[in-house]
């Protein structure tokens, strides 16, 4: 077993090698730029104090980019997952659904950002269509995944007393992965804000927009000020999600619940 694992490990080695050297990674040019990092850190201590109010308006644009993306995509995605869950649909029913939730998530936001500048012109409003579809998709599969776990045994019961489909909805399955949504959705906004920070490099609002104008113009230290604003953002967004995982959802000996 020993000698297998080792081949394997020598496998995996020679073809990450092989395509190391195919796709021109080079470890010696990487430690010979490193130098340039002073630049930049030069540079951003020369940044302006106006600069920090744009910084902030401009990162305040992308939380409500990302904010109403979110909300929307969410309160869209829940009905088409319970549409997309085998256990509670026919094929019939299903797979045209799923098709349609794989398509909106086939592609990143940055995409169809791209896609809506196209259709709407440029603007958050453009960036908040990408990011409402691509919530779409990707909560939806989560979520129906979600109530496809379900614990049969309640559904079963609740079926053989006679509710129809509406209140085993009601009263099984979203009180039995409301835990697992809750979690989703904060996910969800914390990487809809990582994605709408990039959307404005394709004009659809947001911090992004100027990153990429500072780097088409060789402002590098102003650009990584602005990249420092969506780190320490982000970073609060997710001390903010932990607590709020914290609050509402509870380990126990049973699962996961929500705490009332």
């Amino acid at each position: 077993m020993n000698q297998k694992n080792n081949l394997l490990v020598g496998i995996v080695i020679a073809v990450v090698a092989v395509m190391s050297f195919d796709v021109g990674v080079d470890p010696i040019g990487f430690f010979e730029g490193l130098p340039n990092l002073g630049i930049v850190l030069k540079e951003m201590t020369e940044f302006e104090g106006d600069h920090w109010q744009t910084a902030f308006w401009a990162m305040l644009e992308t939380i409500e980019m990302a904010f109403i993306g979110t909300v929307i995509g969410v309160a869209i995605a829940l009905p088409l997952s319970l549409l997309a869950s085998r256990n509670l649909n026919s094929k019939f029913v299903y797979a045209p659904v799923r098709a349609l939730l794989a398509a909106a998530r086939t592609f990143p936001s940055i995409l169809w950002a791209i896609l809506f500048v196209i259709v709407v012109g440029l603007g958050p409003f453009a960036g908040i269509l990408a990011i409402t579809l691509y919530t779409i998709g990707f909560i939806s599969k989560l979520q129906y995944e979600s109530i496809e776990a379900v614990d049969n045994v309640p559904v079963e019961a609740t079926s053989a007393i006679g509710l129809t489909k509406l209140q085993l909805i009601r009263y099984v399955i979203i009180p039995d992965s409301a835990p697992h949504l809750i979690s989703q959705i904060l996910y969800m906004f914390d990487y809809n804000v990582r994605q709408t920070s990039i959307l404005g490099i394709v004009g659809a609002g947001g911090i992004g927009f100027y990153i990429i104008n500072y780097i088409k113009f060789f402002e590098y230290g102003k650009a990584a000020v602005f990249m420092l604003v969506v780190l320490a953002t982000v970073l609060v967004i997710d001390w903010i999600s932990v607590k709020v995982r914290d609050r509402y959802i509870v380990k126990s000996q049973t699962g996961m619940q929500i705490k009332i």
